[in-house]
């Protein structure tokens, strides 16, 4: 039985930001992968936006969602509608209901998700959720987790902490989170901002130089049981 992996990310697009090079390549390898958004996205953060306006953009940012997903293979897409930019107003234990049910509906053996210390409160409040759902108690079925960091959120908090442990090298599907990437094209920005096409690759590369490859994505264990 092959393993499975779940991705849960705060918006729609940080699983792509995140992680999704590294699951492309475990996708090859004969992964099952899925994900999990768990905010609405940037079209709710305007409050005074005509309601019609922002009910079609939440379709489109939806249809963004499965086109990229698709893109690596991700075998079902599971999406949620909390408050974006406002985890912090919902009970966490709503929060970890949703993880809890997509977790026992996909017995997920690896989960990627947030970096506990990122800007972004969602990103924080994702990962608090997380752990919280994967307590390590002896029929947990998940034995690996690892945190990722978002371009323009990890590297834009001060103190900077982020100090991954662990590295994929991928060089072979680095062009896949590219092409993924470019189907949120409601959420993609111009170069020099760090969420952009440009930016993705640079800090592959950055990153890359750490362990002497060419391209690599970088995270931190949380939690690995072997």
């Amino acid at each position: 039985m092959s393993k499975k992996i779940l991705i849960v990310a705060a918006h729609p697009d940080d699983e792509v930001l995140g992680c999704f090079a590294t699951v492309a390549r475990l996708i090859k390898e004969g992964y099952e992968a899925y994900t999990l958004i768990l905010g609405e996205g940037k079209t709710s953060r305007d409050d005074n936006r005509v309601v019609e306006n922002k009910k079609d953009e939440i379709e489109l940012l939806n249809i963004e969602i499965q086109k990229a997903n698709a893109i690596i293979g991700i075998k079902k897409v599971f999406v949620e509608a909390f408050p974006d930019n406002r985890f912090d107003s919902v009970d966490l234990l709503d929060i970890v209901k949703v993880i809890l049910k997509v977790k026992d509906e996909v017995s997920p053996d690896i989960i990627f998700t947030h970096y506990e210390n990122d800007l972004n409160i969602d990103h924080q409040i994702t990962y608090r959720a997380v752990i919280t759902a994967t307590r390590p108690m002896e029929d947990e079925c998940v034995r690996e987790i690892y945190s990722f960091e978002i371009l323009s959120s990890t590297e834009w908090n001060y103190p900077l902490s982020f100090s991954p442990d662990t590295f994929w090298d991928v060089s072979d599907t680095l062009q896949l989170k590219l092409d993924a990437m470019k189907e949120y094209k409601s959420e993609l920005c111009d170069y020099p901002h760090p969420r952009s096409l440009e930016g993705i690759k640079l800090n592959a590369n950055y990153q890359s130089m750490r362990v002497g490859k060419r391209y690599v994505e970088a995270f931190k264990s949380v939690r690995v049981l072997k």
